[in-house]
């Protein structure tokens, strides 16, 4: 089944750029005339206006449309929300899903910031945080909603930061179209704050190439990807990212997954003395820690953040008619003054999460680069939001929490999850700090 026009109407004034991401949020490589000018004129490479902007649509006119938004929210809960609970309690991953939200969103929503050019939707930023979330508060499946962000966001958008031209037309067109999943480790969004469990070496002499080994655990969509994203480091120093195809010999997938996101398509990777040729490379070699690294951190603290705003949404408009629907003591819980003080709380953290997010979305949608302060306070923000949000909720619901879909208690052990990746506090304060005393 497909809804006709998902992503072809235009709210007026609505422009369609053409997306040039950032190559990096890190000072070193936006700061060095030589990286951007080999950037921006690879060999046989198309030009750019600008690497390090998302898109080029104007600030003023890229505001998100809602009936688009609407119709992937209804989308989602048709195709994705009956089944949640089920799919959930048996740690299932659905592959039709995937197909059927790719082929009903005609890109939208498996790659909404790749150009029409190479078969994607070419949306800005802005709208595909907005896609995100309301994916999020259709479906209520934190699980399903970040195996689609990693796919859509994370595991592509370096690919047209940094991918040569042959990468690009490979890779992207049957990405953007959900034909090829593509897959990464959760462990890769954290730069140098992980020490790194893949290493790469240079093949022998007349073979060319590089030799990876090394294993990677947490991996989202190993079971159906077609190629990941690794970042390996080297032995005198330094890291370089690939792009690995699934078929390589010496790639091994196994079954693993955490206790939490169980709807999630998890597995681990096992590199046993992967050969990859040099147009694997992404980016430039040795360079990932000022160039992939920055960006995926950036890119996961963001967008991988917008189906949480979607599921604290949704948390709430059910608090709100649970409160209107329960009587406790003979009256509706909605007259009691501490179900309203947390009702309130509630609505209160859920647009204060959104106004960071989106200010962080913009970032990449300006002319200025994105912001690792900025997407580091909305992610921690976020992350505090959705514990806050799912124990309120646990709260005013009471025993009820655990009937109906279950969501309380799907999005709370999820949100547990959610509070430790991309760096959890640990990672997140001092990069803000850092940011504030101009140390990085």
């Amino acid at each position: 089944m497909r809804i006709l026009g998902l992503c072809d109407d235009k709210s007026p004034g609505e422009s369609s750029g053409s997306p040039a991401f950032p190559v990096s949020v890190g000072k070193s490589v936006a700061t060095d005339p030589k990286v951007l000018q080999t950037l921006r004129t690879s060999p046989g490479d198309e030009k750019e206006k600008d690497p390090m902007v998302l898109s080029h649509i104007s600030t003023e006119t890229s505001g998100v449309e809602p009936p688009l938004v609407e119709r992937v929210r209804a989308l989602a809960g048709r195709v994705a929300g009956p089944t949640a609970a089920d799919r959930d309690r048996d740690r299932r991953w659905d592959p039709e899903l995937l197909t059927e939200l790719a082929r009903a969103g005609a890109g939208c929503l498996t790659g909404p910031l790749v150009p029409r050019s190479l078969g994607g939707a070419e949306l800005s930023a802005v709208q595909t945080f907005a896609l995100l979330e309301g994916l999020g508060e259709g479906a209520r499946d934190p699980g399903l909603a970040l195996a689609v962000g990693v796919h859509a966001v994370l595991a592509t958008v370096p690919l047209r930061a940094f991918g040569t031209l042959g990468q690009r037309a490979r890779y992207l067109p049957r990405t953007a179209s959900g034909e090829w999943p593509a897959g990464l480790s959760l462990r890769q969004t954290q730069g140098a704050a992980l020490d790194s469990t893949v290493t790469a070496r240079p093949a022998m002499a007349g073979l060319g190439g590089w030799v990876l080994s090394g294993e990677l655990d947490l991996v989202v969509n190993a079971p159906i990807a077609n190629h990941f994203l690794v970042v390996a480091a080297h032995h005198g120093g330094g890291r370089t990212a690939f792009v690995v195809d699934r078929t390589t010999p010496g790639l091994l997938i196994t079954e693993a997954a955490p206790a939490a996101m169980r709807t999630c398509a998890w597995g681990r990777i096992v590199l046993d003395g992967c050969r990859v040729p040099d147009e694997a490379v992404l980016g430039t070699p040795l360079g990932a820690a000022t160039e992939v690294e920055p960006l995926l951190a950036t890119l996961d603290w963001v967008f991988t953040s917008a189906p949480w705003l979607g599921i604290m949404r949704a948390l709430t408009r059910d608090a709100v008619n649970g409160a209107h629907q329960a009587n406790r003591f003979g009256r509706p819980v909605a007259h009691a003054q501490s179900a309203r003080f947390t009702l309130a709380d509630l609505a209160t953290r859920c647009e204060l999460a959104g106004g960071l997010l989106y200010r962080a979305a913009r970032r990449f949608d300006t002319d200025g680069r994105p912001s690792h302060q900025d997407a580091a306070i909305a992610r921690l923000f976020a992350a505090e939001a959705a514990l806050a949000v799912t124990e309120g909720m646990a709260r005013l619901s009471g025993p009820l929490a655990f009937t109906g879909d279950h969501l309380i208690e799907r999005a709370h052990r999820d949100a547990l999850f959610f509070a430790e990746t991309g760096g959890g506090t640990e990672v997140l304060r001092p990069v803000i700090a850092a940011s504030l005393l101009g140390l990085g």
